[in-house]
């Protein structure tokens, strides 16, 4: 059998307590991937190293923080080796209209998603420039197509599209191969906690049948890891994200005309109130970020 190219090589997940990273992990150690899992929630962070057929080890750092991950990267060198593959995944989400949305929160989605990417790729890019190795950035839908009441998340994973497409055009010749995932809704603890909300769960309810399906964990981190294997440029969960992709540039003017007949109706029913930072991981980030400059010690 032809030998699984992830085999024997490090990889880093980042937001990897749960979800989607979680259910990454789980596939990349199927390959024989040894992990690296950051993020916070420790426990979580340790049970699932615990569980995985291939050496693993976890860290509890704050991926906004430059001197948490510079400490976590040397700690990842001397347990694991150094990383070839790094998946920025880590996010997190608010909902709600932007003028009554907290500054503090809109502002924290953009750092964890956007600065946080960033910060991840500085930190490991010696790596993979040494491994000629692989990164693949976590983006979204809301990377082709704006929505309403998600200002934060789609500017954020907008700016790490770019990014992503920046970083590529500066590190090929060194070797290093950049990917871009485009997701759709994913079944994970920040989706489910965004379906209590009106705001959020009147949004994905009218879109088209296809837009607004929920895709298991499990069959997008399937998807991603085969794109990792393949240093794939791109990979669409599910594959009709292309066609948005293509058909981009009349998405805005659509949401735009769809918005402004379907919210006032849809307010009157249900006030639209801000909902702060989503699901567990967006309490944990809230929670318990790490000392800055600190990275616990590896499980």
């Amino acid at each position: 059998m032809e030998r699984d190219p992830l085999r024997d090589r490090t990889v880093v997940v980042t937001g990897a307590a749960r979800g989607l990273g979680a259910a990454l992990a789980r596939e990349l150690a199927g390959r024989g991937a040894r992990l690296a899992l950051l993020g916070h929630e420790k426990p979580a962070l340790e049970a699932l190293a615990a569980e995985l057929p291939t050496e693993a080890a976890a860290w509890e750092v704050d991926i906004t923080d430059d001197a948490g991950m510079a400490e976590a990267a040397r700690e990842v060198r001397g347990r694991l080796g150094r990383p070839s593959v790094v998946i920025a995944n880590a996010g997190i989400a608010e909902g709600g209209p932007f003028a009554e949305s907290d500054p503090a929160s809109w502002r924290r989605v953009i750092d964890v998603n956007l600065t946080g990417s960033a910060i991840t790729a500085r930190t490991f890019l010696p790596d993979l420039v040494d491994t000629s190795g692989y990164y693949l950035q976590v983006a979204s839908l809301a990377s082709i197509g704006a929505a309403p009441m998600m200002s934060a998340y789609c500017a954020s994973k907008s700016g790490v599209e770019a990014f992503a497409h920046s970083l590529r055009a500066e590190v090929a010749h060194q070797g290093v191969a950049v990917g871009i995932a485009y997701l759709n809704w994913t079944d994970t603890d920040m989706i489910r906690d965004a379906d209590r909300h009106a705001v959020l769960r009147e949004l994905r309810g009218h879109m088209p049948p296809p837009a607004r399906r929920v895709y298991p964990a499990a069959t997008v981190a399937a998807r991603l890891a085969k794109a990792v294997a393949r240093r794939r440029t791109s990979v669409y969960v599910p594959g009709w994200l292309v066609a948005a992709q293509l058909g981009r540039a009349v998405l805005p003017p659509v949401v735009m005309r769809l918005s402004r007949s379907t919210l006032p109706r849809l307010a009157a029913r249900e006030p639209f109130r801000p909902t702060g930072l989503l699901g567990a991981g967006g309490h944990a980030d809230a929670d318990g970020a790490p000392v800055p400059g600190t990275a616990r010690k590896p499980s």
